[in-house]
């Protein structure tokens, strides 16, 4: 994006922020070309987009991120292990599973990074609670009442915002990380199912509308949500339904249903959706049995899919400002089981993609013998994880929203 198009797209409150900044507005003239570039910066980060993929069922983070060299990996997993000539090279010890092709190109690219041995203390192998923990950054016997992303959402003030600061994509039901006390998050299937059966109803819209502004419901709290979240839900339905029809991909989307809901993403975007967060899902990685053809078909629609999005953004003129953030709930064991699959394990890796992303490995890969009881050792809290998003690419204190101080991940170039 050039100089010309980021002053276009200025927001008044960059505008002012950035002449605040400078001391002044009374000597515009001489501090011009300063406030210029403070508002270009700030408006860059108030545009940035941050895309979250949950990796469902718990990925085997070792047949991803591959030790060919490790004597170990190949002890532990002679059936179901990689062969070495088979890995895409990352390093002389490491590669990706061979049906990330996509992504190992967009780490040619330095658009592609993997965030290694990412777990908790005291890991719970339990699909339900693990989940719950990456979501809302708390053990069980906390408080669960919302999640990391709602969390952020209301540290960036985005509650007011013209369309709606989140989106979940997905038939499931919306994830406890989107959940706030004060902001509501839409969950839609597709551009196409988000629209409220009420054309033929106009009188239903007027009444709904109405009663936004009748003092009673202020009054009541039940009859303020009910009619706050329906015409909340009404105005972002009749926005859905106008976007995007301008919007022609660089490329064809994948035909999984990762891939149309990445497009459908690009498809916002591209037609000057605000959203800051998209929440998306892929299913199937609990592979107790038979792992090495599902988990290679796991594998290449996530690497697919991510990387024509990717592509498609810096196409469309908006690649610098996305990451996609895909994480699973907890790894798979170090030792192959009697079904040619691996049961539930701890730690394993964290993808990011984007332009702006500190591309190849990072951090150490977990060892393979100084092993829990059969499972990795994390050596990276989640939490530093989520630090480093907040604050690098979403730019606010990671504190108020994790509930403690983690030191960030440092994830991002510069």
């Amino acid at each position: 994006m050039n100089m010309n198009d980021l002053t276009q797209r200025w927001s008044r409150r960059a505008w002012l922020r950035a002449a605040a900044a400078s001391g002044s507005l009374v000597t515009l003239e001489r501090l011009a070309p300063g406030i210029l570039a403070q508002a270009a910066e700030a408006s860059a980060q108030e545009e940035r987009i941050l895309v979250v993929l949950e990796m469902a069922g718990g990925n085997d983070g070792l047949n991803m991120v591959v030790a060919h060299r490790d004597e170990a990996y190949r002890k532990a997993r002679p059936v179901i292990g990689i062969p070495a000539d088979a890995t895409l090279t990352v390093d002389d010890d490491i590669g990706l599973h061979p049906a990330m092709r996509s992504l190992a190109d967009l780490l040619e690219q330095g658009r592609f990074a993997m965030v290694q041995g990412v777990g908790y203390p005291n890991p719970n192998r339990s699909h339900f609670e693990s989940m719950d923990i990456w979501h809302s950054c708390r053990h069980k016997g906390g408080v669960r009442d919302d999640g990391w992303l709602g969390r952020y959402l209301e540290a960036a003030q985005l509650g007011d915002a013209p369309d709606p600061p989140a989106l979940h994509l997905g038939r499931e039901k919306q994830p406890l990380a989107l959940m706030s006390r004060g902001i509501r998050v839409p969950s839609i299937q597709s551009l196409a199912q988000f629209r409220l059966r009420v054309a033929d109803r106009p009188e239903l819209v007027n009444a709904i509308q109405d009663l936004a502004d009748n003092e009673r419901a202020e009054a009541d709290e039940l009859l303020g949500f009910i009619q706050s979240s329906t015409s909340d839900a009404i105005a972002t339905s009749q926005r859905m339904e106008s976007i995007g029809a301008s919007y022609q991909p660089s490329e064809s989307y994948p035909s999984s249903q990762l891939g149309q809901k990445f497009e459908t993403i690009a498809k916002l975007i591209a037609s000057g959706l605000t959203t800051k967060v998209f929440y998306l899902r892929i299913d199937g990685f609990d592979t107790h049995a038979n792992q090495p053809d599902a988990h290679a078909g796991l594998l290449r629609e996530l690497s697919d899919a991510v990387a024509t999005f990717v592509r498609d953004a810096n196409s469309q003129g908006f690649g610098d400002r996305i990451l996609v953030m895909a994480f699973s709930e907890f790894g798979r064991r170090v030792q192959e089981n009697a079904s040619e699959g691996t049961d539930h394990g701890t730690a394993g890796p964290v993808l990011l993609a984007g332009n702006q992303v500190r591309a190849g490995l990072i951090g150490s890969h977990p060892s393979l013998s100084d092993l829990d009881h059969g499972d990795l050792r994390h050596h990276t809290d989640f939490r530093q994880v989520y630090a480093g998003v907040l604050q690098q690419w979403l730019s606010v204190p990671a504190e108020a929203v994790l509930g403690a101080v983690y030191d960030p991940i440092k994830i991002v170039q510069g």
